[in-house]
């Protein structure tokens, strides 16, 4: 039984968002899932790259490292690497994570980290004051695209299936009880587990209303095992609210694990010797 509350995992700091950000309803489903799984803030460690969404780590309780523009992934699978018994989750923004950042999300999925990505999704940078970001809409007006934007959108949750993550699924800032329960399963699910937070952003893009009338529930025959079906619902369009693909397989830290159990012991002078006289015989070769 839990035994901690989700006022336990506020820091001291306040949220800066502008008034009626998405990002609220985020970080309030953040902290009740941290509650339900009675995670322990001392083994807890969130992880954010650059953007409104990235102060996210401020208001937390737990260990937090607010990183370069793009990073979060990187810099979290380093933590989970270094110490995999911890709880490392990855947040940040549309922008954050699939421009700068998008040539880490492929990997994390393929490598199947043992992380939890939340991306709060306002199709839109909000930091900078409205430009286009990758999840915009063709022909979204914003300040950085008068005239409107004349790309296309990416699909993230399509990515994420293509690229090989283990877990995907969607949730809205406007429905933090369905939120919270997906971020709780996404957090319990080994491997990594990405979510993505429709979260608008009421001052340069505020589709607050019109994704409220939109969004819909994944439904209940679906199964989240098939990946072609999952693909075929990311592809689909619209706003599916819930897990789309789920699938088990052996995450990277047990795949490392495995490969230093089958190591030979080394000493690493030797290791050095071989190197210095440019022998190989030194370092351990797979049978």
């Amino acid at each position: 039984m839990s035994t901690r509350k989700p006022n336990d995992y506020k820091s001291e700091l306040k949220p800066i968002w502008c008034p009626g950000c998405g990002d609220f309803g985020v970080l309030a489903s953040l902290y009740r899932s941290m509650a339900d799984m009675d995670l322990d803030p001392s083994r807890t460690v969130i992880v954010s790259g650059i953007g409104c969404s990235s102060r996210l780590p401020h208001f937390a309780s737990t260990y937090g490292i607010h990183t370069l523009h793009g990073r979060p992934l990187p810099v979290a699978m380093g933590v989970k690497l270094a110490n995999p018994d911890l709880t490392v989750i990855a947040v940040g923004g549309d922008g954050d994570g699939f421009a700068i950042g998008a040539g880490h999300f492929p990997h994390a999925s393929r490598r199947n980290i043992d992380v939890t990505y939340l991306v709060m999704d306002n199709e839109i940078y909000g930091l900078t004051k409205g430009q286009a970001s990758p999840t915009s809409l063709f022909e979204q007006k914003a300040p950085s695209t008068p005239f409107g934007n004349p790309e296309d959108p990416l699909n993230p949750l399509a990515l994420a299936i293509a690229a090989g993550a283990s877990f995907v699924a969607r949730g809205a800032s406007f429905n933090t009880k369905a939120l919270t329960e997906l971020i709780t399963q996404a957090v319990e699910h080994k491997g990594f587990s990405y979510i993505d937070a429709m979260s608008p952003c009421t001052t340069f893009n505020n589709t607050q209303e019109s994704w409220k009338d939109a969004v819909t529930d994944v439904a209940p025959d679906h199964d989240p095992t098939d990946r072609v079906k999952a693909f075929d619902l990311a592809l689909r369009g619209g706003f599916s609210l819930g897990i789309l693909y789920r699938q088990e397989r052996t995450t990277q830290t047990e795949r490392y694990r495995a490969i230093l159990e089958q190591a030979k012991p080394s000493d690493v002078n030797v290791m050095l010797d071989g190197f210095n006289a440019r022998k190989g015989a030194a370092i351990g070769k797979p049978a």
